[in-house]
């Protein structure tokens, strides 16, 4: 099993290691792979309004901090094929895992930018595909060391997302990748405030419970000490306090495929 969690945006080293040494505990009693994730950059908001982070170079520096005092394996979206090179030459110790983001999964040059580094490559479904359309995104992964599908939700009309579970077990039995489940994403409703998207963390217990009963075995979750103050994302995400009953949940409903 693997989890993968962690705050939307980096905002301060106390506060990533804060919340990675707490997943990491939380994991550990488990015997549960863990990987810490944050965001460098959030170039996709819904205004002008919205925060989208410290930067590159603030936010790897901090990773390195946080994997030199805990071990963690660490994970950073990117949007450009620039920000990959840029991870490549300065940073390539830091980052495990190269996240692609929903918006952004049918980008070809940036996929196969990616695919060229020795990360593991997480592409997001987006929210707009059909499952069996996922087949056209991994035709685009040659040589990639490893690639991981996230599910994130489905659009279903205006600022609402729905989860398909029959999308997610097609997934699982006719793709050989793993299948990530983004449980707190899948709560989203996104723009649904206006100039930022809206959501309820209150359907994030459920939908994990559903997802491990499932056969999923890989999970995103994204956590915060205080989630009404994180800078995005804060509706749908996770109360770090909540974070151990949640895992808990994962393995008490885990099926065994």
């Amino acid at each position: 099993m693997r989890i993968i969690a962690g705050p939307c945006q980096h905002e301060t080293l106390e506060l990533s290691l804060q919340i990675a040494e707490e997943c990491k505990r939380v994991c550990d009693l488990h015997n549960i792979e863990y990987i810490f994730k944050a965001s460098f950059d959030k170039a996709n908001r819904s205004s002008m309004q919205g925060k989208r982070g410290v930067g590159l170079g603030q936010t790897l520096q901090a990773f390195e901090k946080i994997k030199d005092k805990t071990g963690v394996k660490t994970l950073t979206d990117v949007h450009t094929t620039q920000q990959i090179k840029d991870i490549s030459n300065w940073f390539n110790h830091t980052v495990d895992v190269l996240q692609i983001p929903a918006f952004l999964c049918r980008q070809t040059d940036l996929i196969q930018e990616a695919c060229a580094t020795d990360k593991i490559v997480n592409i997001k479904k987006g929210q707009f595909l059909a499952p069996w359309d996922v087949k056209g995104i991994l035709s685009k992964t040659d040589g990639a060391k490893e690639v991981w599908i996230t599910e994130r939700g489905t659009s279903f009309g205006y600022n609402t997302l729905v989860v398909d579970y029959t999308g997610l077990m097609y997934m699982l039995t006719n793709y050989d990748n793993d299948i990530v489940f983004d449980c707190t994403h899948s709560a989203q409703k996104p723009g649904g405030q206006g100039t930022s998207s809206g959501g309820n963390r209150d359907y994030v217990p459920g939908l994990a419970r559903s997802g491990s009963a499932l056969g999923i075995s890989s999970f995103f979750l994204e956590v915060h000490p205080v989630p009404d103050d994180s800078p995005s994302d804060g509706p749908n995400m996770l109360r770090l306090d909540d974070f151990e009953q949640v895992v808990g949940d994962i393995i008490k409903y885990q099926y065994e495929r």
